[in-house]
This record gives structure tokens, C-alpha cells and sequence, in this order.
């Protein structure tokens, strides 16, 4: 695992336009943008109560975007789509190296936006606090999709994402995770609702993240796979990969499911805490569906089902009971193992689309599905 890479500083708070020097002034209500320069702008000299609204159309700024500006709880600032229309960010105009969106900042709701092609991380928030971001995409990047990072990473919420596609060329793969909450430590963050797929490394990695993370609602598939025809590839392809690093941390993973991921749909790599996994699906990945080898981790009411090396690998630390392979519990039916419907558009509010993949209608055992 390498350290995350350094991004431009920030821009200069004055402008030239035109003839003259404009300064960005601080705002403190709706803004309204329609082009590169007043978006970045906006997004560096936003104050508390800011709404940024982003007219439709595809964004393609040549620096990063960021800022160090601070919402608070009662009155964030807010970075959105205006009404119903589509805002994509790419970063096909950005140095090498470079990041889409960067926060160091507090309170910010973020929405409703795609950011795509990325030369390396599409979206960074770095020792956040009390950060939302609701129906986002991060896709086809040059490294993590989205990433959480850094001391001070505390009550994050990351519901409704669809991060897919993403590879770093320059690393073969080893590197590119759907979500990575990396390097750092802060109690509350939250990922719910995500979809994580045909990422080159893993769909979600917590490498080196010391405080508990909590997961829920989620899915994680087609990670790992060679897609980019790179003869010395090397993605791992876990589902979740829940430490490492010599951490010791109790991760929570609830409701969710890791299908056809080229290694472990979930695993411990290395954490030796006290991670809980309830009620989660593990099918059709190409190792364990379940790898909990040093930790002590409690496994319960999960389902594994056609995992290439087996259901599960457990230490003698390991709490295990009602799950699939446990003595005394039935494997239930799948009501369908075609994925297709996973792929569809979300509902109108954000969350999942509807499926009978990989349900069974058994409400003691196995992954809801939504």
C-alpha cells in the first residue's frame, strides 16, 4: 500500500477576468454556476450556509477543485446539481497526478453529481467533519474513486454512491479501490447504500484506518478482475477489506453482500479486532467468502454460497453463529443469481434498485438486498 499523492495547491482567491481583477467575494447564499471558473470559485470562498448550484452539462476544470472553507452542524454549505439536471465533472483537462475535488473543510453536503476520468482520485475529503455526500458517482478515475482520510476523519456520511471502473495504470491495479477510507482515525463515518464495482483493487479497503467504520446496505462486486488487459495486473479484488497495516479496529459490516469479486467477498486483512459482520451475502467470489484468520471477529447470520476456496476461513478467536456453515443452520434458495437488475438505474430517492438477486425471503439468514 502506498500513501496518497499530493494535489495543487490552492488557487489564488483572485481572478483574472477580462481586464480587471475580480475577487471571488464570500458567499453566503445560493449561488448559481454555469462554467468552470464561478465553480471553483464558489467551491474556495464558500462560507457557512452557502447552496452551490450547478447548472447541467459536463464540468472540465484544469485545477483541482477545493476548498478549506467550514459549514457548521446548524448550517453547512451545500455543493449540488441545480433541480433535476445532470452535472458530470471530468477530469480529462487536470495534470497527471491530480484529483478531481478536494475537501480539508467541515460540514459540507455534497450531491447529485458524477465525477469521472480522473487522472488519480476522483473525490478526497481529508480530516473531515460532519461531511454528507448523497448520490454521487465516482467513476473511472486513476486511483480510489472516493477517499476518506486523514486524523480527525469524524461522522462522515457516504450514502446512495455508485463508484465503478476505477485503475491506476501506473500501479497495475494495486491500488484502486471503489472506496478507500485510508490512512487515519475518526469515530461515525458511514457508508450506506454504495455500489462498489469493477474497481481494479478492492470495492471498499480500510487499510490503515484506526477508528470503527460502519457499512451498510451495500455492494460490492467484479472487483479485481484484469479489465484493462495489463499484463502484470495486480489487484487484489476483495469485496471489503476491512484493515491491515497492524491496525486493531472493530469494523461493523451490516446487510450487505460481495458477489463475484476476484478474491475475498470479506476479509479481515490482518485487523486482529473485534469486526462484526451480520447478515451479509458472500456468493460467487474467487476465494473465501469469508476470511477472518487472526481477529476476533463476530460472524452472525451470514450466507456464503459458491465462493471458489470455500464459505469460510476462521481463526479459533473468532465468534461464529447462525451463519450458513455453522452446525445446525440450512442454506436457503436464492430466488435468482442473475445480476442484471443490479445495474439499474436507483429508485427516485437514491437507494439501491429493486432485485431478487441473491435473496431467499429468509428474514434470519443472508443480505436483504436493499
Amino acid at each position: 500500500m502506498r500513501s496518497l499523492r499530493n494535489v495543487l495547491a490552492a488557487s489564488a482567491a483572485a481572478t483574472v477576468v477580462g481586464l480587471g481583477l475580480f475577487c471571488a467575494p464570500a458567499f453566503a447564499a445560493t449561488v448559481v454556476v454555469s462554467n468552470v471558473t464561478d465553480l471553483s470559485n464558489a467551491i474556495k470562498n464558500a462560507t457557512a450556509g452557502t447552496v452551490i448550484q450547478v447548472r447541467g452539462g459536463t464540468y472540465y476544470p484544469t485545477t483541482t477543485l477545493q476548498s478549506t472553507a467550514n459549514g457548521s452542524s446548524s448550517s453547512p454549505i451545500t455543493l449540488t446539481a441545480y433541480g433535476s439536471e445532470v452535472v458530470k465533472i471530468s477530469g480529462t483537462s487536470l495534470p497527471s497526478g491530480s484529483w478531481i475535488f478536494k475537501l480539508t473543510a467541515d460540514y459540507w453536503n455534497v450531491s447529485n453529481i458524477i465525477f469521472q476520468n480522473s487522472p488519480d482520485s476522483a473525490v478526497v475529503c481529508q480530516s473531515c467533519i460532519g461531511t454528507n455526500w448523497n448520490n454521487i458517482k465516482t467513476i473511472n478515475g486513476g486511483d480510489s474513486g472516493f477517499t476518506l482520510t486523514g486524523d480527525g476523519t469524524s461522522n462522515n456520511t457516504v450514502r446512495n454512491l455508485d463508484s465503478y471502473g476505477n485503475y491506476d495504470a501506473a500501479e497495475h491495479g494495486e491500488n484502486a479501490d471503489g472506496v478507500a477510507i485510508k490512512f487515519g482515525s475518526g469515530t461515525g463515518n458511514l457508508v450506506t447504500g454504495a455500489r462498489l464495482y469493477n474497481n481494479s483493487d478492492d470495492g471498499i479497503d480500510l487499510w490503515s484506518f484506526s477508528s470503527p467504520v460502519t457499512i451498510e446496505h451495500t455492494w460490492s462486486f467484479g472487483n479485481g478482475k484484469n479489465r484493462w488487459s495489463d499484463s502484470a495486473f495486480a489487484g487484489d479484488g476483495n469485496g471489503y477489506k476491512l484493515g491491515g497495516d497492524g491496525e486493531t479496529v472493530a469494523h461493523v459490516v451490516n446487510n450487505s453482500a460481495a458477489w463475484d469479486d476476484a478474491g475475498n467477498g470479506f476479509t479481515e486483512n490482518s485487523n486482529k479486532g473485534a469486526i462484526v459482520i451480520n447478515r451479509t451475502t458472500a456468493y460467487a467470489n474467487g476465494n473465501y467468502g469469508y476470511y477472518f484468520a487472526t481477529s476476533s471477529a463476530k460472524l452472525g447470520k451470514n450466507l456464503a454460497v459458491g465462493n471458489g476456496r470455500g464459505s469460510v476461513s476462521k481463526g479459533s478467536s473468532v465468534t461464529s453463529a447462525g451463519n450458513n456453515w455453522d452446525s445446525g443452520i440450512s442454506t436457503p434458495s436464492f430466488l435468482s443469481t442473475n445480476a442484471t437488475t443490479c445495474y439499474n438505474a436507483r429508485s427516485s430517492s437514491g437507494t439501491l434498485p429493486a432485485t431478487t438477486f441473491l435473496t431467499t425471503g429468509s428474514s434470519t439468514i443472508g443480505a436483504t438486498m436493499n
